[in-house]
């Protein structure tokens, strides 16, 4: 095959997103004091992006030095598993940062280490279940004019996947919308409390909404122009639109560490701590909000 400049940025765009995503794996991985409920949703989020990275890199390897249908599937079916586990998890993150705010009295109880492991066994349940729908047979490869823009998915199975897309960020946008309230809420409360100036809750308030901002922001513009293409678009469209609305959901893989893991200051510690050679075994200090907002 003649080789195509947007695979090839596409595997660059792999190797940037595992190398990043490994860091945060092995970071929360190998720090017995990352066993709370916000470090393992963290976790899984990096471990989806970095098999998205993987599956990225793979697949442009099979596609050029080893063709094969059966080797593509699986590559495809790998990429489907983990791009809708780094969506998922990105919901499992907002229920948590909103369920920290809502219920902060009882948010660091067993129940919540119960339900976070919960919410990762659906996560990945559900991914692994889309993504083995192109091996165990729900391909386009023997009907070509059943594929969608991706191929050897099939139209129907990108239609179920967009519109998933389209229910997670809505549950997404609603709870943002709740913690925004929640926070404006408490910074008011704490200002009246300590009797804060006005510009003091101000300044608190638009911090938290900024934040929320970049959030949403970033997941919309990165995955929503895949998703409309994906249920506007099939077979027959150019290859040129493909590319052009997948190669920036990748980036939303390259920013989630960024967002969700470098920010986090326990993370910052334990990073900061290893670049100096000083590593050190005591536990890091536990987050003032699990919300990070």
């Amino acid at each position: 095959l003649a080789l195509n400049p947007w695979d090839v940025v596409l595997c660059i765009s792999g190797t940037i997103i595992s190398c990043e995503n490994a860091v945060v794996v092995v970071v929360i991985f190998y720090t017995p004091a990352f066993r709370a409920p916000m470090f393992l949703l963290i976790g899984s989020l990096a471990t989806a992006d970095l098999l998205a990275g993987l599956g990225l890199i793979l697949h442009f390897a099979f596609v050029y030095f080893i063709p094969s249908e059966a080797v593509s599937l699986l590559t495809v079916g790998l990429l489907v598993t983990s791009f809708t586990a780094s969506v998922s998890s990105l919901l499992t993150i907002t229920i948590d940062r909103y369920l920290s705010l809502y219920n902060a009295l009882t948010y660091y109880s067993e129940r919540t280490v119960t339900r976070t492991y919960i919410m990762l066994i659906l996560t990945w349940g559900a991914s692994i279940c889309y993504g083995l729908l192109p091996v165990m047979g729900w391909n386009c490869l023997k009907e070509p004019s059943a594929c969608s823009i991706v191929r050897p998915l099939t139209k129907n199975h990108l239609i179920i996947l967009s519109v998933s897309f389209f229910a997670v960020f809505a549950v997404m946008l609603q709870l943002y919308v709740q913690i925004c309230r929640i926070v404006c809420r408490h910074a008011h409360q704490i200002a009246v409390q300590r009797h804060l100036l006005a510009s003091s809750h101000y300044v608190t308030t638009r911090k938290g909404i900024a934040t929320l901002a970049v959030i949403l922001g970033t997941f919309a513009s990165c995955w929503l122009p895949f998703a409309v293409y994906g249920l506007l678009g099939d077979y027959s469209s150019p290859a040129l639109y493909t590319y052009a609305t997948l190669l920036p959901a990748t980036y939303n893989s390259m920013l989630n560490p960024v967002i969700y893991a470098f920010r986090n200051q326990e993370i910052q510690k334990v990073l900061w701590a290893v670049c100096c050679g000083c590593f050190s075994s005591a536990p890091p200090f536990r987050s003032r909000s699990p919300s990070d907002v």
